[in-house]
């Protein structure tokens, strides 16, 4: 397809979501970390999706490789974010063969390397890059006007974290006026809290001409952190911090998807999805309204459609059409669409995987350490067929 003057976006963004997400074990055994449930409804990548239906982006490229096949699915033509207009859309971005030979994807800058097509037929002016694996609301648009004033090549969204903790993350040295000066990825010692975030804004026409010079010339430049960023800061470009205020979860690991989860039941997080300005769109199932008997309750808890609770949930999430039968008790969890928890079964701090099944008198318990059910496994139960 060829794109006409009349079509052409000011800023395309590029949603890196190939990533295996070895540390979410068995929930990233069958499914790319990107399409992994979150708080009841959702999927991790429909807060990215929404933050830039909600910035005013149109166009919006999912760089996928790894597992691709329910993250496709939930994706398909964008509608469910309102990104399939005439000159709106989203496009699954996939590793493909060509006559120059295999075309697996090496790393985040390698990968918008291998899609440079896709990015030229829109002929954007800026490009920016995302993660399809946080939880957070940014205005994207508030973003680009502070690239634009600094006259920036380069800019980088960072967040203030503890300083105990910025040596587990890429720290940007600043000026006073927040230009960075330099960049440690991991430093020992870091002399700032100021951490990436993992989100740039790129002058394409620079980026282009650099990816085509380095990859021309068979450099291992492909990483944005570790290779593109300092090679920015060598050659003296513009590069400029983007500081962000606000709640933002790398949801990587099992105990922070668990805590995100958690907070996200609190109904004063600063994440608030009841934002009618701001909302979080997915791709949701139709299913019946939820119903608890005489013999159950919740308390503290988000209850999605087509549940069935006959026992007693506190201070946990209940995704669509979820089973709790008399006698159990489930507290401080993550209950994933389909499972059902058994008769007199016992589930805390656990998350427990869509269509998994949870026997009768059962216990998970994740006191020490957050337990997980993977997809569709059946624990406590003898000789279960489907």
């Amino acid at each position: 397809m060829t794109i006409t003057d009349s079509m052409k976006t000011e800023m395309v963004a590029m949603i890196l979501a190939g990533g295996q997400g070895t540390r979410l074990g068995k929930l990233t055994q069958s499914i790319a970390k990107p399409a992994v449930p979150f708080g009841g409804r959702y999927r991790i990548i429909d807060f990215t999706l929404s933050n830039c239906a909600n910035s005013g982006i149109k166009n919006v490229g999912v760089v996928t490789q790894y597992q691709p096949l329910a993250l496709n699915s939930h994706i398909g033509n964008g509608a469910s974010w309102g990104l399939d207009g005439i000159n709106a859309g989203v496009t699954i971005l996939q590793p493909y063969s060509s006559s120059e030979g295999s075309k697996w994807f090496e790393g985040t800058a390698h990968a918008i390397y291998q899609n440079m097509a896709y990015i030229d037929q829109l002929d954007p002016q800026y490009v920016l890059i995302l993660s399809g694996d946080h939880i957070y609301k940014m205005d994207y648009e508030d973003m680009l006007a502070n690239h634009k004033r600094n006259n920036a090549a380069l800019s980088v969204a960072v967040l203030e974290v503890p300083m105990k903790e910025a040596s587990r993350f890429g720290i940007m040295n600043t000026d006073d006026n927040d230009r960075i000066i330099e960049f440690d990825e991991k430093p020992e010692h870091p002399k700032s809290n100021l951490a990436s975030m993992g989100i740039y804004i790129f002058n394409w026409s620079r980026l282009r001409k650099m990816l085509n010079n380095n990859f021309s010339k068979d450099s291992t430049m492909s990483d944005f952190g570790k290779h593109v960023i300092p090679a920015y800061l060598d050659s003296g470009e513009n590069v400029f911090a983007y500081r962000f205020q606000g709640y933002w979860k790398d949801v990587g690991t099992i105990d922070s998807l668990w805590e995100a989860n958690m907070e996200f039941l609190d109904p004063e997080m600063e994440l608030d999805i009841r934002d009618k300005a701001w909302r979080i769109y997915s791709k949701n199932r139709i299913a019946p309204p939820h119903f608890i008997t005489q013999t159950g309750s919740a308390s503290n808890s988000l209850i999605c459609d087509g549940c069935y609770i006959a026992g007693d949930v506190k201070h946990s999430i209940l995704s669509d059409d979820v089973q709790i039968k008399e006698g159990a008790q489930v507290t401080d969890s993550v209950i994933m669409s389909g499972a059902t928890i058994g008769k007199n079964a016992k589930i805390h701090r656990a998350i427990i995987g869509e269509d998994a099944i949870i026997g009768d008198h059962a216990e998970i318990d994740g006191t020490d350490e957050i337990d997980v059910v993977g997809y569709s496994e059946v624990i406590g139960v003898k000789n279960y067929e489907d």
